[in-house]
Protein backbone atom coordinates (compact mmCIF):
# COMPACT_ATOMS: atom_id res chain seq x y z
CA UNK A 1 0.00 0.00 0.00
CA UNK A 2 1.33 3.54 -0.93
CA UNK A 3 1.49 6.54 1.05
CA UNK A 4 -1.13 8.26 -0.61
CA UNK A 5 -3.40 5.17 -0.42
CA UNK A 6 -2.72 5.97 3.50
CA UNK A 7 -3.81 9.25 3.40
CA UNK A 8 -7.06 8.73 1.68
CA UNK A 9 -7.85 5.66 4.53
CA UNK A 10 -6.80 8.01 7.25
CA UNK A 11 -9.25 11.00 5.75
CA UNK A 12 -11.87 8.30 5.45
CA UNK A 13 -11.28 7.16 9.04
CA UNK A 14 -12.23 10.43 10.56
CA UNK A 15 -14.77 11.53 8.04
CA UNK A 16 -16.73 8.45 8.85
CA UNK A 17 -15.72 8.02 12.68
CA UNK A 18 -14.67 4.42 12.57
CA UNK A 19 -12.76 2.35 10.92
CA UNK A 20 -15.80 -0.26 9.58
CA UNK A 21 -17.31 2.99 8.32
CA UNK A 22 -14.48 3.68 6.64
CA UNK A 23 -13.76 0.84 5.14
CA UNK A 24 -17.19 0.99 3.48
CA UNK A 25 -16.69 3.90 2.19
CA UNK A 26 -13.72 3.04 0.53
CA UNK A 27 -15.14 -0.75 -0.72
CA UNK A 28 -12.17 -2.17 1.38
CA UNK A 29 -11.62 -4.79 4.06
CA UNK A 30 -11.65 -4.16 7.35
CA UNK A 31 -8.66 -5.76 8.12
CA UNK A 32 -6.98 -3.61 5.40
CA UNK A 33 -7.81 -0.63 7.16
CA UNK A 34 -6.85 -1.22 10.45
CA UNK A 35 -3.23 -2.04 8.94
CA UNK A 36 -3.00 0.96 6.95
CA UNK A 37 -3.85 2.97 9.79
CA UNK A 38 -1.24 1.04 12.31
CA UNK A 39 1.30 1.51 9.30
CA UNK A 40 0.90 5.39 9.23
CA UNK A 41 1.22 5.89 12.71
CA UNK A 42 4.37 3.92 12.75
CA UNK A 43 5.20 6.02 9.91
CA UNK A 44 4.51 9.30 11.87
CA UNK A 45 5.85 8.06 15.14
CA UNK A 46 2.31 9.25 16.91
CA UNK A 47 -0.89 7.65 17.69
CA UNK A 48 -3.24 9.49 15.34
CA UNK A 49 -6.29 8.42 16.69
CA UNK A 50 -8.32 7.63 20.06
CA UNK A 51 -11.37 5.85 20.77
CA UNK A 52 -14.44 7.39 22.51
CA UNK A 53 -17.63 5.78 23.94
CA UNK A 54 -19.55 6.53 20.36
CA UNK A 55 -16.27 6.93 17.51
CA UNK A 56 -13.00 7.30 16.85
CA UNK A 57 -11.96 10.79 17.50
CA UNK A 58 -8.82 11.92 16.04
CA UNK A 59 -5.64 12.83 18.58
CA UNK A 60 -4.02 16.71 18.26
CA UNK A 61 -1.07 14.61 16.02
CA UNK A 62 -4.10 13.05 13.80
CA UNK A 63 -5.62 16.58 13.64
CA UNK A 64 -2.73 18.13 12.16
CA UNK A 65 -1.89 15.13 9.96
CA UNK A 66 -5.29 15.32 8.93
CA UNK A 67 -5.61 19.22 7.71
CA UNK A 68 -2.46 18.19 5.61
CA UNK A 69 -3.89 15.28 4.37
CA UNK A 70 -6.85 17.08 3.34
CA UNK A 71 -4.76 19.35 1.54
CA UNK A 72 -2.59 16.99 -0.45
CA UNK A 73 -6.12 15.00 -1.78
CA UNK A 74 -7.74 18.04 -2.59
CA UNK A 75 -4.54 19.42 -4.71
CA UNK A 76 -4.14 15.55 -6.35
CA UNK A 77 -8.11 16.09 -7.36
CA UNK A 78 -7.66 19.04 -8.92
CA UNK A 79 -4.68 18.07 -10.54
CA UNK A 80 -6.37 14.95 -11.86
CA UNK A 81 -9.17 16.53 -13.30
CA UNK A 82 -9.44 16.41 -17.25
CA UNK A 83 -11.20 19.82 -18.12
CA UNK A 84 -9.46 22.38 -16.00
CA UNK A 85 -10.65 25.25 -16.78
CA UNK A 86 -14.20 24.30 -17.71
CA UNK A 87 -15.58 21.71 -15.40
CA UNK A 88 -15.35 21.89 -10.95
CA UNK A 89 -15.32 18.23 -9.35
CA UNK A 90 -15.59 16.96 -6.50
CA UNK A 91 -17.18 17.38 -3.32
CA UNK A 92 -17.82 20.21 -1.02
CA UNK A 93 -18.71 19.96 2.92
CA UNK A 94 -20.76 23.06 4.09
CA UNK A 95 -21.35 23.62 7.98
CA UNK A 96 -24.75 25.86 8.44
CA UNK A 97 -26.46 27.52 11.47
CA UNK A 98 -30.10 25.88 10.71
CA UNK A 99 -32.32 28.23 10.26
CA UNK A 100 -29.95 31.22 8.29
CA UNK A 101 -28.30 27.96 6.06
CA UNK A 102 -32.45 26.62 5.47
CA UNK A 103 -33.48 30.27 4.13
CA UNK A 104 -30.53 31.48 2.42
CA UNK A 105 -27.84 29.12 1.81
CA UNK A 106 -29.38 26.24 0.98
CA UNK A 107 -31.42 28.35 -2.42
CA UNK A 108 -27.91 29.68 -3.53
CA UNK A 109 -25.87 26.35 -3.25
CA UNK A 110 -28.78 24.47 -5.68
CA UNK A 111 -28.15 27.26 -7.87
CA UNK A 112 -24.63 26.96 -7.65
CA UNK A 113 -24.91 23.51 -8.24
CA UNK A 114 -26.81 23.97 -11.68
CA UNK A 115 -23.88 25.94 -12.88
CA UNK A 116 -21.40 23.07 -11.95
CA UNK A 117 -23.29 19.39 -12.37
CA UNK A 118 -19.85 17.83 -11.80
CA UNK A 119 -19.82 18.65 -8.01
CA UNK A 120 -21.23 17.30 -4.81
CA UNK A 121 -22.26 19.92 -2.04
CA UNK A 122 -22.95 18.50 1.31
CA UNK A 123 -24.96 20.72 3.78
CA UNK A 124 -23.68 20.07 7.10
CA UNK A 125 -26.71 22.14 9.45
CA UNK A 126 -25.48 22.45 12.94
CA UNK A 127 -26.00 25.35 15.48
CA UNK A 128 -22.81 24.40 17.21
CA UNK A 129 -19.14 25.52 16.01
CA UNK A 130 -17.99 22.09 14.65
CA UNK A 131 -14.26 21.90 14.40
CA UNK A 132 -13.80 22.08 10.62
CA UNK A 133 -10.46 20.01 10.53
CA UNK A 134 -12.06 17.34 12.99
CA UNK A 135 -15.31 17.09 10.69
CA UNK A 136 -13.81 17.22 7.04
CA UNK A 137 -15.72 20.84 6.50
CA UNK A 138 -14.47 22.71 3.51
CA UNK A 139 -16.50 26.07 4.45
CA UNK A 140 -18.13 27.37 7.82
CA UNK A 141 -20.86 30.15 7.57
CA UNK A 142 -20.31 31.31 10.93
CA UNK A 143 -22.54 33.75 12.84
CA UNK A 144 -20.81 35.97 16.18
CA UNK A 145 -17.22 36.52 16.60
CA UNK A 146 -14.17 33.70 15.79
CA UNK A 147 -11.81 32.42 18.31
CA UNK A 148 -8.32 32.89 16.68
CA UNK A 149 -7.65 29.52 15.62
CA UNK A 150 -5.56 30.99 12.29
CA UNK A 151 -8.21 30.03 10.18
CA UNK A 152 -9.44 32.58 7.13
CA UNK A 153 -12.54 34.72 7.83
CA UNK A 154 -14.06 36.96 5.45
CA UNK A 155 -17.16 38.76 6.71
CA UNK A 156 -20.56 38.87 4.71
CA UNK A 157 -22.57 40.76 6.83
CA UNK A 158 -23.97 41.91 10.22
CA UNK A 159 -26.90 40.79 12.07
CA UNK A 160 -28.40 41.86 15.98
CA UNK A 161 -29.94 40.19 19.19
CA UNK A 162 -32.72 41.48 19.12
CA UNK A 163 -35.92 41.44 22.33
CA UNK A 164 -39.54 41.20 20.42
CA UNK A 165 -42.85 40.59 21.39
CA UNK A 166 -46.05 39.95 19.78
CA UNK A 167 -49.05 42.96 19.75
CA UNK A 168 -50.89 41.26 21.98
CA UNK A 169 -48.54 40.48 24.13
CA UNK A 170 -47.96 44.08 24.77
CA UNK A 171 -51.37 45.20 25.07
CA UNK A 172 -51.60 42.73 27.97
CA UNK A 173 -48.95 43.34 29.46
CA UNK A 174 -47.22 46.89 28.53
CA UNK A 175 -43.28 47.12 27.27
CA UNK A 176 -40.73 47.46 29.49
CA UNK A 177 -38.69 50.55 29.63
CA UNK A 178 -35.46 48.74 30.66
CA UNK A 179 -33.91 45.16 30.26
CA UNK A 180 -34.33 45.67 34.81
CA UNK A 181 -37.72 45.51 34.16
CA UNK A 182 -37.79 41.94 32.41
CA UNK A 183 -37.99 40.30 36.00
CA UNK A 184 -41.64 41.05 35.65
CA UNK A 185 -42.12 39.80 31.96
CA UNK A 186 -42.86 36.52 30.70
CA UNK A 187 -39.75 35.05 29.08
CA UNK A 188 -39.24 32.55 26.36
CA UNK A 189 -35.49 31.64 26.58
CA UNK A 190 -33.70 29.58 23.57
CA UNK A 191 -30.17 30.12 23.66
CA UNK A 192 -28.40 27.06 24.41
CA UNK A 193 -26.25 28.07 27.56
CA UNK A 194 -26.70 26.89 30.88
CA UNK A 195 -27.02 30.49 32.84
CA UNK A 196 -30.38 31.89 31.64
CA UNK A 197 -29.20 35.32 31.25
CA UNK A 198 -29.19 38.32 28.79
CA UNK A 199 -26.68 41.12 28.20
CA UNK A 200 -27.33 44.09 27.37
CA UNK A 201 -25.29 47.72 26.40
CA UNK A 202 -25.98 50.74 28.06
CA UNK A 203 -23.66 53.92 27.60
CA UNK A 204 -20.72 51.57 26.58
CA UNK A 205 -21.05 49.38 29.27
CA UNK A 206 -22.10 45.89 29.10
CA UNK A 207 -24.43 44.37 31.90
CA UNK A 208 -26.27 41.35 32.48
CA UNK A 209 -30.02 40.22 33.54
CA UNK A 210 -30.51 37.30 35.60
CA UNK A 211 -34.19 35.72 34.10
CA UNK A 212 -36.70 33.34 35.30
CA UNK A 213 -37.47 32.22 32.21
CA UNK A 214 -41.80 30.66 32.00
CA UNK A 215 -40.70 28.84 28.69
CA UNK A 216 -37.18 26.87 28.04
CA UNK A 217 -36.33 25.65 24.77
CA UNK A 218 -33.14 24.71 22.50
CA UNK A 219 -34.66 25.63 19.14
CA UNK A 220 -35.56 29.21 17.52
CA UNK A 221 -38.83 27.75 15.95
CA UNK A 222 -40.73 26.64 19.18
CA UNK A 223 -39.31 30.10 20.55
CA UNK A 224 -40.92 32.21 17.68
CA UNK A 225 -43.84 30.21 18.11
CA UNK A 226 -44.64 30.92 21.69
CA UNK A 227 -43.78 34.58 21.31
CA UNK A 228 -46.10 34.91 18.22
CA UNK A 229 -48.96 33.97 19.87
CA UNK A 230 -48.46 36.45 22.86
CA UNK A 231 -47.44 34.08 25.27
CA UNK A 232 -43.85 35.96 26.67
CA UNK A 233 -40.88 38.38 25.09
CA UNK A 234 -38.43 36.39 23.07
CA UNK A 235 -34.63 37.17 22.12
CA UNK A 236 -34.24 35.92 18.60
CA UNK A 237 -31.30 37.13 15.65
CA UNK A 238 -32.55 39.97 13.14
CA UNK A 239 -33.02 37.07 10.21
CA UNK A 240 -34.91 35.68 11.97
CA UNK A 241 -37.71 37.55 12.35
CA UNK A 242 -36.94 39.94 9.71
CA UNK A 243 -40.38 38.80 8.08
CA UNK A 244 -42.53 39.13 11.21
CA UNK A 245 -40.96 43.11 12.39
CA UNK A 246 -41.70 43.95 8.66
CA UNK A 247 -45.84 42.77 9.01
CA UNK A 248 -46.06 44.10 12.84
CA UNK A 249 -46.84 40.46 13.95
CA UNK A 250 -43.79 40.96 15.91
CA UNK A 251 -42.51 44.46 17.80
CA UNK A 252 -38.86 45.31 18.30
CA UNK A 253 -37.93 45.90 22.29
CA UNK A 254 -35.67 48.15 23.87
CA UNK A 255 -33.55 48.70 20.57
CA UNK A 256 -31.40 51.32 22.49
CA UNK A 257 -29.82 48.78 24.92
CA UNK A 258 -28.96 46.14 21.94
CA UNK A 259 -25.63 44.14 22.14
CA UNK A 260 -22.93 44.75 19.64
CA UNK A 261 -23.79 43.49 16.53
CA UNK A 262 -22.70 39.71 15.11
CA UNK A 263 -20.41 39.38 12.36
CA UNK A 264 -21.68 36.83 9.74
CA UNK A 265 -18.58 35.46 7.78
CA UNK A 266 -17.39 32.66 6.10
CA UNK A 267 -14.69 30.70 7.23
CA UNK A 268 -11.64 28.23 5.52
CA UNK A 269 -9.11 26.45 7.32
CA UNK A 270 -6.66 28.34 4.94
CA UNK A 271 -6.32 30.55 1.73
CA UNK A 272 -3.03 29.00 0.84
CA UNK A 273 -3.99 24.78 -0.73
CA UNK A 274 -7.75 26.41 -1.65
CA UNK A 275 -9.28 24.13 -3.90
CA UNK A 276 -10.96 25.80 -7.39
CA UNK A 277 -14.03 24.38 -6.27
CA UNK A 278 -14.05 26.10 -2.80
CA UNK A 279 -12.70 29.43 -4.38
CA UNK A 280 -15.68 29.09 -6.86
CA UNK A 281 -17.96 28.33 -4.28
CA UNK A 282 -16.36 31.13 -2.17
CA UNK A 283 -16.93 33.60 -4.88
CA UNK A 284 -20.74 32.49 -5.74
CA UNK A 285 -21.68 32.71 -2.17
CA UNK A 286 -20.06 35.84 -0.47
CA UNK A 287 -21.62 38.33 -2.87
CA UNK A 288 -25.77 36.65 -2.13
CA UNK A 289 -25.09 36.89 1.17
CA UNK A 290 -23.98 40.36 1.36
CA UNK A 291 -26.46 41.82 -0.52
CA UNK A 292 -28.95 40.10 1.57
CA UNK A 293 -31.17 43.21 3.37
CA UNK A 294 -31.42 40.92 6.64
CA UNK A 295 -27.55 41.15 6.62
CA UNK A 296 -26.84 45.16 6.51
CA UNK A 297 -26.38 46.99 9.09
CA UNK A 298 -29.47 48.37 11.67
CA UNK A 299 -29.58 51.24 14.06
CA UNK A 300 -29.55 49.87 17.51
CA UNK A 301 -31.81 53.07 18.48
CA UNK A 302 -33.92 52.43 15.59
CA UNK A 303 -37.38 51.20 16.95
CA UNK A 304 -39.28 48.55 15.22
Amino acid sequence: MDRFDELQIFVAILDAGSLSGAARRLRRSAPAVTRALAALEERVGARLVERTTRRLAATEAGLRLAEMARRVLADYDDAVREDDDAVLRGRLRITVPTVFGRRHVAPAMIEFLDLHPALQVELVFNDRNLDMIEHGLDLAVRIGPLPDTGMVARQVGQVRRMLVASPAYLARRGAPSSPRELDAHDIIFSEQRTNTEWRFLEAGNEFAVRLAPRLIVNEIDTMLLAVLAGRGIGRPISYQVAEQLAAGTLVRLLPGYEPAPLPVQLLVPGARHMAPRLRACIDFLAPRLTALPVLQPIAPANSA
